[in-house]
């Protein structure tokens, strides 16, 4: 099956290019592909088990594992320009919510899914997890929208 929309990469300017990291989450560019199949409802979704951002009061750095769910309607996000942008928040100072709820709002403004849900699953800072959860509204009717598979914090023990 040839679809022409599942290789135009012309207006891409970070894959297959060297890439510094942004300097904020501001400054990070968003890029976007043709979904290669318009019409049809399924999940995509990225996990970043490593997500790092600054506290905005200490400046001490804050650790994440993040999960991204989103049901795409035109636009899927490209994959090299949403690890660059999730790399600008580890030296960005900001709470948990703010961070975890921006990225979602940023990717629902570039993509305009059909549906998006963030997990935030925050490691303890003074000894509680935080844990943040968005989403654009209910799950399509008939798509597959898996667990999100993180357990809750248990500590030690």
């Amino acid at each position: 099956m040839s679809n022409e929309a599942t290789t135009d990469t012309s207006g891409l300017t970070l894959l297959g290019q060297a890439a510094a990291l942004p300097a904020s989450p501001e400054a990070a560019v968003l890029e976007r592909v043709p979904n290669p199949h318009p019409g049809y409802r399924y999940c995509v979704r990225f996990t970043a088990p490593e997500f790092t951002s600054l506290c905005p009061m200490t400046g001490q750095p804050d650790f994440a594992h993040l999960v991204i769910d989103y049901v795409p309607a035109d636009w899927l996000v490209e994959s090299k320009s949403l690890k660059l942008y999730l790399s600008a928040f580890r030296n960005h100072g900001a709470f948990h919510e703010a961070c975890t709820v921006a990225i979602a709002r940023r990717l629902v403004e570039v993509l305009g899914p059909v549906w998006l849900r963030i997990g935030g699953y925050w490691y303890p800072r003074g000894g509680i997890p935080i844990d943040v959860f968005w989403q654009t509204g209910i799950a399509p009717e008939g798509v597959w929208i898996p667990d999100q598979g993180v357990p809750p914090y248990r500590g030690r023990g």
